[in-house]
Formats: structure tokens, sequence, C-alpha cells
């Protein structure tokens, strides 16, 4: 029976339970946690500096009102690159290839963004949706774009992560699937084919780190402009 490509993004389920929950908790299994000793071994030492250096550079384009946010900022970032990585392992599954769970977390980080401008310093938030020295007749055009430029936002988190992730591992399975088949027809052609799999492969691995990190980054940012 020839299965669909697009198979590997169904949630997967065990007597009627859906395993995306399972998949949700494992890559915190995953992270060491300290412990007591004096000395850390390499791999708490490697986490601790990791979350240090990516702390650092998230909070350069905050002020002091948006520190408050790092450890949320951090733990979804690690969060979002475990996910990923995990994914890329043989018989796993990507949650972060579902539409829907990334609205979940785009949306309400998102919406909390505008809360805080609106409750903090409405004048400022509501001074976004209309530019400095706009002529009186573009005033009204002006503000229906930004509002919907602004409701846009959640939606452009979501889809950017999901439609990256998915068309990588919708890229990988194609090309496997072609070594596969040249493999018996044209073994060198399916060498070289398979040389490719492998560097699309290590490819993938960065666009899963880069895309975490661009999520929680461009979330950053949109609290910068209401704090």
């Amino acid at each position: 029976m020839t299965l669909s490509f697009f198979d590997q993004f169904m949630s997967p389920t065990f007597l009627y339970v859906p395993l995306i929950m399972v998949a949700l908790t494992t890559p915190w299994l995953l992270l060491p946690s300290p412990t007591i000793r004096w000395t850390s071994n390499r791999l708490v030492s490697l986490q601790t500096w990791f979350m240090g250096r990516f702390t650092q550079q998230l909070l350069l384009p905050l002020n002091e009102g948006g520190h408050k946010w790092a450890a949320l900022f951090t733990s979804l970032m690690i969060f979002l690159i475990s996910l990923n990585m995990c994914g890329l392992l043989p018989y796993t599954f990507t949650p972060t290839t579902q539409l829907s769970l990334n609205m979940g977390l785009a949306v309400p980080l998102w919406l909390a963004t505008v809360i805080i401008g609106m409750r903090n310093q409405p004048t400022h938030a509501l001074g976004h949706l209309l530019p400095e020295g706009t002529p009186a007749l573009l005033i009204p055009i002006l503000i229906v774009i930004e509002t919907i430029s602004l409701f846009i936002r959640p939606l452009a988190l979501g889809v950017r992560l999901t439609a990256n992730l998915t068309a990588g591992h919708l890229l990988i399975q194609l090309i496997a699937t072609a070594v596969f088949v040249l493999l018996k027809i044209m073994p060198a052609v399916a060498i070289l084919t398979a040389t490719l799999l492998v560097l699309l492969t290590l490819l993938e691995v960065a666009v899963a780190a880069i895309q975490a990190y661009v999520f929680v980054l461009l979330l950053s940012l949109y609290l910068q402009e209401n704090i």
C-alpha cells in the first residue's frame, strides 16, 4: 500500500489516544537538570552556557521592563528547538508542523504583548496605528492597514514556523524516496542523491534552530513596541 507523503504530518494515535502529548513532554525529559555537585558535567555546562548566551542576545533590544519575560522566552526557545530537533529523528513526530499548536503558542503571547501595551501606555500603543505626519486624507486608510497588519502578526508567526518545517520534512522524504527508487536502477545517481539528502538534513537541522530563534525574537520585538 502506498502511503501519502503528508501522512508524516498526521498526529499519531495509540489505542485511540493521541500521542502528541507524549511528543510535547518528551523534550523536557531530554534536558539535563542541575545537580548539587560543586562541578557540573559537560552537558549541564553546555546547557547553561547556551541559555546564558541566548538570554543575553534576547535582552539586547529590550529595556528593563521586558527583562521579566526572559525566563519565558528562554524556556520557549528551548522547547521549540527540542521539538524541532526531535522531529528529525526516524519514526518520530514533529508537533510544530501542526498549525494549531503554533497558533496556540503565538496568539496568547502576542495578545499578552498587546494587552500590556494598552494597559501601561495606551497612547503610545495606539500611536503605532498611525505614523506621525500622515496626510489627513490617508488617515482612515492607514489606520485600517495598520490594524490588519497588527492582527496578522500571530498568524504570520504560526504559519512561518509551520511552513518552514513542513517544507523541509516533505523535501527530505521526497529525496529519500528517490534514493530508494534509484538504488536498483542507477546506483551512481542514488549515491549522489543520498549525498544531497545528507546535506539537506544538515540544513534542516539549522532551519529547526533558526526558526525557533526567529519565533522568539519576533515575540520579543512585539513586546518591545508595547513596553
